[in-house]
Parts: structure tokens; sequence; C-alpha cells
């Protein structure tokens, strides 16, 4: 079925029998490996993003250094406000902000949705290129940001805890927020088909900010956009849908045409599955913070949150991105505790 040797991930996404869940890391690839901060010091956040073979080896870094199960490429959710024409500033340590925000319909209608994959090659080529030196270990996961998340950015100018202007604009213009998800909705699926055809054997969509709206509102604003992207991929790659903060959508979620739903840690594995009625492949849901914790407890907590799960139709992984501060052998004792796996 496959030339990869190793094809966990997406045996999981079809619901195939599978000898142990496959695991990955969101933000694997990054700032708590020390060869990524040699890297950092060397060359800026968009220098490594826009360079494919800096890119290419970053990605490669927690499949040779943690021995995970899936690789996901390098880059940056903001990569689409930025080839819409938008200024993106990346501050190590400080987090994205976009100079310029958009305010009014003008500034929606001045944003380009054209030549996606030609603005965006430098990712295309870096899928291509970590494809070719991967050379069959294990699958290649691409990204995009959801058109909420992105539209939180675009309109906030830089991250928040409670996005109150990006949801001041939804609420009191909802027909230019309507207007600027669905462009950002339109070359995400651009964008996402290029990755598939670059090399990407798997997609997700990352909503962080998706639990920021109430449920009425993220079925207004939110939901609608990322079963489109879904709908739209469908038939070309597995996509993997990641809202996070949102288990009060995981029964309509799961009725999409998405192979995969990403789970933060604030749902019980059984609940979720309830909540799914076993229809889709769920991942997650391991609480960052926790690979703070001993080994042992680590090992432990693994093991439950297996157990809770299943091992079939799941993919073990964090509720949201690993922290800066997790020791190296940390992560790799959360994988290896996958990886030894008996029910």
């Amino acid at each position: 079925m496959s030339s990869l040797k190793n094809d966990l991930l997406l045996r999981a996404l079809r619901q195939e029998e599978v000898e142990r869940p496959p695991v990955w890391m969101m933000r694997q690839a990054g700032r708590y490996l020390p060869d990524y901060i040699k890297l950092r010091e060397k060359y800026d956040f968009f220098t490594r993003v826009q360079t494919p073979e800096l890119a290419t080896a970053i990605t490669l870094q927690p499949v040779d250094q943690v021995g995970v199960d899936a690789a996901i490429i390098f880059s940056d959710i903001l990569v689409i406000p930025q080839a819409m024409g938008m200024e993106v500033l990346m501050e190590e340590g400080k987090g994205p902000s976009l100079p310029k925000v958009i305010r009014n319909q003008k500034d929606i209608e001045a944003l380009s949705t054209d030549n996606a994959e030609e603005k965006l090659k430098y990712v295309l080529d870096a899928l291509s290129l970590t494809k070719k030196e991967l050379n069959g270990r294990v699958p290649l996961i691409g990204f995009a940001g959801a058109p909420w998340t992105l539209l939180c950015y675009m309109v906030e100018g830089k991250g928040s805890k409670t996005w109150d202007k990006a949801k001041q604009f939804a609420y009191t213009e909802p027909a230019m927020a309507h207007l600027l998800l669905q462009k950002t909705t339109d070359i995400t699926i651009a964008y996402l088909k290029a990755q598939a055809a670059a090399g990407a054997d798997t997609v997700q969509v990352f909503d962080s900010w998706a639990g920021s709206l109430s449920p009425a509102d993220f079925k207004t604003f939110a939901q609608p956009y990322l079963l489109q992207i879904a709908d739209a991929l469908k038939d070309i790659v597995p996509v993997i849908l990641f809202p996070k903060g949102t288990w009060h959508a995981l029964n309509d979620l799961s009725r999409s045409s998405a192979a995969g739903l990403g789970l933060d840690w604030c749902v019980d594995p059984a609940v979720a599955r309830e909540m799914t009625g076993n229809r889709i492949t769920l991942q997650g849901n391991f609480d960052p913070a926790k690979l703070l914790a001993p080994i042992p407890e680590i090992r432990r907590s693994v093991k439950e949150m297996i157990d809770g799960f299943g091992k079939r139709r799941y993919i073990a992984n964090l509720g949201h991105g690993i922290t800066p501060n997790v020791p190296v052998d940390h992560a790799r004792a959360f994988v290896d505790a996958v990886k030894e796996y008996q029910p």
C-alpha cells in the first residue's frame, strides 16, 4: 500500500489495525532541542522558515533525536498572511507581530489570494527536500493555520489571551469577518493542495484560538471554514483538524470529511470517544506541562492516556505544542512510553 517503512500514522488515520498507536508531538521541531537552538543563534526565524535546507534540517531533528513516527514540516501558520501581503515580524521569545492590521473592507480587499504556490514555494521546496531526505522512514505532515486563528492575528496584530479586538471585529462587522475568513480559506485550500503535491502525506489545520469563541460563535466563525478545508482535501490527503478548546464541537466535527481530530488535555479520552461515536481517529491529548514531571510519572500517565483512548483509531500526541523548557530526555521518554505500550 505504501513505500513507507513506518506508516503507522497513515494506518491510524485510515482506521486500520495497528500494532501500537503512532506518536508525534506538536512543535516537535524546535525550541527544546539543543541543535535547533544552535541554528536559531545563527539565523533569524523567517530565514530558518524560508531556507528549504534549514527547514529540512530542523524538520528531521526530532525524527533522528527523539524517534517520533512522523515528521512535521518546520514552518509557521503566519506564512499565509505574509503571502497575502501583510508584514509579519517575529521576535525571539516574544512571538509574532503584524504592524499593519486589518481594520476595514478596503484592507480585506487589498489582500491577495493569487499565486499562493509561487509565494510559498519555499515551504513546498522544503517539503520536497524533506521527503527526499526522509527516504520513506516516516510520513511527512504538512500544515496550515485555520481561518479563525489567522483572523485573530490579522485583526489583533499580536498574540493575546482574550482576543478582544478580533472578537469585537467578528461581532460588530460579521459580513467583513466572513469575507476575511473566506479569503483565508480559499488561499489555505490552495496551499494545502500544493503541500500534498509537494510530498505531504497528511496535513493538519491548527485552530489554536478556536477556544476563545463560545460554542455558538465557533459554529458561526470557525467550524464552517474548517469543514470547507476538510471537504476540499478529503480525496487528496487525510486531514487532521485541531481546534483547541472546542470539546463541545466533537460530535459535529467527527461527522466531517476529516480523518483525524486533535484534542487538548481538557477533555477526558472516554468522553471524547463517546462524543465522536468512534467515527474518527482521535489525536492527543497529553498536557505538555506534564513532560516536566519525573520520567516514571510521564510513562505512567502515557499508559493511562492510551488505555483511555484504546490503541486503534488513535494517535498519541500532546494537547498543544511542546514548550521550550522540556528536557530532551523527557520528550524521548514520552515517545518511548508510547512505543513500549502494552495494554
